[in-house]
């Protein structure tokens, strides 16, 4: 169920310049990046890439959805990694994203972890965002 402005706790505001070929800037000053598109799509790779931006993000917010699920589970965690591959081609109308979660969790056996990536899957505010609109699959 959607959240509703009075439910909101913190926002987050990004500007950018220039779109896929400039700069991309918090209003706090916190991050302050370079972008241009990746050698892959044409460009100069130099900087970071919206993509990049996606993947960072969505991997945090995975790993804090996988800790919450684990206080609940009473599972160990500790020294736990989330990464997030996120690719973008093209589709029918322009271009899509698919993204692969994977996680390394090296005090669980591979079952247990498997649960609990799924149940940090349901809970994940990124992965209910992307749900229905993107590929997204739990390696």
């Amino acid at each position: 169920m959607p959240i509703q402005q009075s439910d909101v706790l913190y926002t987050a505001v990004a500007t950018a310049e220039n779109g896929r070929d400039g700069r991309v800037a918090t209003d706090d000053g916190r991050l302050d990046v370079v972008v241009n598109p990746p050698v892959e799509l044409g460009g100069s790779g130099t900087g970071t890439n919206p993509e990049q931006l996606f993947a960072a993000g969505y991997s945090a917010c995975f790993q804090g959805a996988l800790g919450v699920v684990a206080r609940q589970e009473n599972a160990d965690i500790t020294g736990s990694t989330v990464t997030a591959k996120v690719g973008i081609g093209k589709n029918d109308d322009g271009f899509g994203l698919i993204v692969e979660i994977s996680a390394t969790i090296p005090h669980l056996d591979e079952e247990s972890a498997r649960t609990l990536l799924k149940k940090a899957h349901e809970v994940c505010p990124y992965s209910k965002a992307t749900r229905g609109n993107i590929t997204v699959t739990l390696a």
